[in-house]
């Protein structure tokens, strides 16, 4: 694919950690730079190809703009507006494991976030060295079916790490997962010998740490890492959601069988996915987290129609 031209004066360049309007770019020339977002209106995040200007007056680096992504990760900010998380990634990790209890619901609005980026998705169990819940054996079952990806590890004995490895070879991958889920454990160990420049992307332009950076890495084996913090709560961007399924993979392909093509599969007659849920052909739990989300989906809709209020 042919690049896109750079503005005389400028030099392209990759934003390898982003905190806010806060960046830290790496240029063609292999060198970093702290860099803060030129203008206003700008969202431009890890993972995104810029343009720069070194303003040699007062010794900063300015983006002045973001190139076109062929890809975008977004989350529903506070006020349901959509907030990109990251640029150019084609493959979503989702890390979970046995401690802390895992939310289901979070989890998937990770995996309906990835279908909209667009983006594969792996749901990756960390800290597989610990017994497995009942309950989380059950979801992860739910998942299979559904026909999300799956691969378990662990940093305490290496169990999978080498088959994680492999399979982030060629990919520009982003990690989330909620606190807690040992995120920061596995980056170290795909990275070994690289804790200093993690500290160091970490802490930002101004020298402090914080758990609030994407941070990009390149992985010895091959590929590409993006590292995200924690959270509790995660909420896709309603308006980059596919309208008929959301998301939700293994409703998309029944939608088209629903009498209506509006159909929300919600108390319309001769709806497909109501009818799988029914024979047990998909999961009771996975339709109620659809449902939740749709309820967000469509509050969303009405204050759009309304003009934002």
């Amino acid at each position: 694919m042919k690049q896109p031209s750079v503005p005389a004066g400028s030099v392209p360049a990759r934003v390898i950690a982003g905190h806010g309007r806060r960046l830290t770019v790496l240029t063609d020339d292999g060198r970093t730079h702290g860099a803060e977002v030129f203008g206003r209106g700008q969202q431009v995040v890890c993972g995104d190809r810029v343009t720069c200007r070194h303003d040699v007056r007062h010794d900063a680096w300015h983006v002045l703009a973001a190139l076109p992504r062929r890809s975008v990760l977004c989350r529903s900010n506070l006020h349901g507006r959509s907030e990109p998380v990251a640029a150019n990634v084609d493959l979503l990790l989702v890390v979970l494991a046995a401690v802390p209890e895992t939310d289901p619901f979070v989890i998937d609005r990770y995996l309906a976030a990835a279908a909209s980026a667009p983006a594969e998705a792996l749901l990756v169990l960390n800290k597989a060295d610990l017994p497995l819940p009942d309950s989380l054996r059950a979801e992860l079952a739910t998942w299979r079916t559904a026909g999300i990806a799956q691969l378990a590890c662990s940093t305490r004995d290496d169990a999978g790490l080498a088959a994680l490895r492999t399979r982030l070879q060629g990919h520009t991958a982003l990690m989330v997962g909620q606190s807690g889920v040992g995120k920061s454990s596995l980056l170290r160990a795909l990275l070994p010998g690289n804790e200093a420049r993690i500290g160091e992307l970490m802490r930002g332009n101004e020298g402090r740490h914080t758990t609030t950076a994407t941070t990009l890495h390149a992985l010895p084996g091959g590929g590409e890492l993006l590292d995200s913090p924690g959270v509790r709560d995660f909420a896709p961007a309603l308006e980059r959601l596919e309208p008929r399924a959301l998301g939700f993979v293994e409703f998309a392909p029944l939608a088209g069988a629903c009498r209506f093509a509006d159909c929300r599969h919600y108390d319309e007659p001769d709806c497909a996915v109501r009818a799988a849920v029914a024979s047990g052909q998909c999961s009771a739990r996975r339709y109620e987290s659809y449902r939740r989300l749709r309820r967000l989906y469509e509050d969303h809709c009405r204050r759009l129609r309304s003009g934002g209020r």
